[in-house]
């Protein structure tokens, strides 16, 4: 699957003239193991674990690359820095207020009641996000 991933971002950058570099390669192999939203600065640790001289700009233009080109999707949730994950099946949010935990979810009622409304004001839906605001478990009993 990531090797995959590798190849469409060869492909996008051949297409759009760009280089093919070793540290784009080390970024985007990293992005792609990352099983959760991450930070610039997260993603940038631990890419310096196998090459130190890799900087925040490099780091975050490649995920903008990765964005651009439909790996990866940018997130902000509330007044927080811009979070990153990998593009994938859709899927909806809930961010704890308190500890900033996030859950994702999917529940095809809500995706339904989404369509259902959009017809209803004859409208057509190209994307939408999901986010709901509160507290966590944990943060409740706090």
């Amino acid at each position: 699957m990531n090797e995959s991933r590798i190849q469409q971002l060869r492909e996008y950058l051949n297409q759009n003239g760009m280089k093919q570099t070793k540290q784009r390669d080390l970024i985007a192999s990293t992005f792609f193991k990352t099983k959760k939203h991450v930070r610039i600065e997260e993603l940038l640790q631990e890419v310096r674990k196998s090459e130190p001289n890799i900087g925040y700009v490099t780091v975050y233009r490649t995920l903008l690359l990765l964005k651009e080109c439909g790996l990866a999707h940018q997130r902000h949730f509330g007044e927080g820095q811009s979070l990153f994950e990998n593009a994938g099946e859709h899927h909806d949010h809930m961010i704890c207020i308190k500890c900033g935990a996030i859950t994702e979810f999917e529940d095809d009622r809500i995706e339904d009641l989404q369509e259902k409304v959009c017809e209803s004001f004859n409208f057509k839906m190209v994307s939408h996000r999901h986010e709901i605001y509160g507290a966590c478990s944990r943060c409740q009993k706090e």
